[in-house]
């Protein structure tokens, strides 16, 4: 373990009671209480045994067996201390994590991006909307709660110069595929033409 991790976690701990360190190849992970994440991240950032200025990333984990499913890991940096830190905290569908926006702006779209395919909630956010999913689109991608056809399929409609919502129709039926030989399978439709007289 790193010295120089181990006083920012020792740092960070005697701030923060409560607050869990823990070490792992070489990388310190701090658990934090997601109501109190913007004073977790503000101390990091100014703190001069810190100076995480640099912020790197937001992203979340989803464990669906555990009470608070969700893990949002918040990375950063300190460029002159060549280190890194990673922030944790734990919450469920319902509860708000307070947005990171204040501390670090530019975590605005990486918060988005989480509340969008995870569902997670930010409070004080200045524009929590999906950001990558289309318009209209129920539910969110990786809780993975929704049906791989979906439910309508979104085109632009040329003559009616408008986005078209139709159900979705499979226009094929599921083939059958013999998997005892990667180069031959199962004749398909159209294969009777390939064989000539």
């Amino acid at each position: 373990m790193d010295d120089l991790l181990k006083s920012v976690a020792d740092k960070a701990v005697a701030a923060f009671p409560g607050l869990e360190a823990s070490f792992a190849f070489g990388e310190l992970a701090l658990m934090a209480d997601a109501a109190r994440i913007r004073e977790v991240l503000t101390f990091l950032r100014d703190d001069p045994g810190c100076q995480f200025v640099c912020f790197t990333d937001i992203t979340a984990v989803d464990y669906p067996e555990r009470a608070q499913r969700f893990e949002i890991v918040y990375q950063l940096l300190s460029p002159r201390k060549n280190t890194r830190v990673r922030v944790k905290v734990a919450t469920d569908e319902a509860t708000p994590v307070p947005s990171a926006v204040a501390v670090f702006p530019a975590s605005n779209w990486y918060e988005r991006e989480i509340y969008d395919l995870f569902g997670v909630l930010f409070d004080d956010h200045p524009d929590l909307r999906r950001i990558l999913t289309d318009y209209g689109f129920e539910g969110h991608p990786l809780r993975k709660d929704f049906p791989m056809t979906g439910f309508v399929e979104v085109r632009y409609d040329e003559e009616e110069k408008r986005v078209r919502y139709d159900p979705v129709k499979l226009t094929q039926e599921f083939r059958r595929f013999d998997f005892l030989s990667p180069w031959e399978g199962a004749p398909l439709p159209g294969d009777e033409k390939a064989k000539g007289p």
